[in-house]
């Protein structure tokens, strides 16, 4: 049976009330083993008939990796391809990093969760909102086997309502002008998406300033020794 709409709108919002709960403690001290964990959000089918494909998750992690970019949802050609950012999208995402695709493609280095790990399908606007399950199944178990990171990028509103402290920021234009004043470890960021040249024209201030301080951390981040 279909889910209406209002339904949907009340089941994202307690999700992503879920999703910004920490573990409970007894939990948080025993992080899974990260292989498994990885096989387990690949075998997902928590989605299976709510999608308009059959479900691929697409994640990426290694234990020792010290960068965590954490997006919406995959598109049609990461769904194609099964390999995160692998569209327009994240050739202007590597290009704001400064990482180069070695880098960036390397789990020990860089891991990829977005917000939902399964390609949506398209709406009117573009591509559905990511699926609200995804979070609060994954990514504290993720972050729990991701003991390095060091910094955390929010690319896109979905990152950023999930990690961002309530009240921080009217909109993401808002949010990501105020990147300086972020939480510890996180840097929030916009889509890179086709559309993101014009926001850039609008706001000169994210080419000039934020991208050269979030260059900077990045270096910082994987520069750091890993913790014994």
């Amino acid at each position: 049976m279909a889910v209406r709409a209002t339904d949907e709108l009340l089941m994202r919002g307690r999700l992503a009330v879920l999703a910004r709960r920490p573990r409970p403690r007894h939990l948080a001290l025993v992080p899974e083993l990260l292989p498994a964990l990885l096989r387990t959000i690949r075998a997902c089918r928590v989605c299976d008939g709510r999608l308009p494909h059959e479900p691929r998750p697409v994640v990426q992690a290694g234990a020792g990796a010290r960068i965590l970019v954490i997006g919406q949802a995959p598109g049609s050609k990461v769904h194609a391809s099964g390999r995160a950012w692998d569209d327009d999208s994240g050739d202007r995402l590597r290009a704001w990093t400064g990482l180069d695709p070695v880098t960036f493609y390397d789990p020990e280095q860089v891991a990829h969760m977005p917000s939902g790990f399964c390609y949506p399908g398209k709406g009117q606007g573009g591509d559905l909102p990511p699926r609200p399950e995804c979070a609060p199944l994954w990514h504290a178990r993720l972050r729990a086997a991701l003991p390095q990171v060091r910094l955390t990028l929010l690319v896109g509103q979905y990152a950023q309502k999930l990690y961002l402290p309530r009240g921080f920021a009217p909109n993401l234009t808002e949010a990501v002008r105020n990147w300086r004043t972020a939480p510890e470890g996180l840097f929030p960021l916009p889509h890179p998406a086709w559309r993101s040249r014009l926001w850039m024209a609008r706001n000169p201030w994210f080419e000039a300033e934020a991208l050269p301080d979030l260059r900077a951390r990045i270096r910082g981040a994987l520069e750091v020794p890993n913790a014994d």
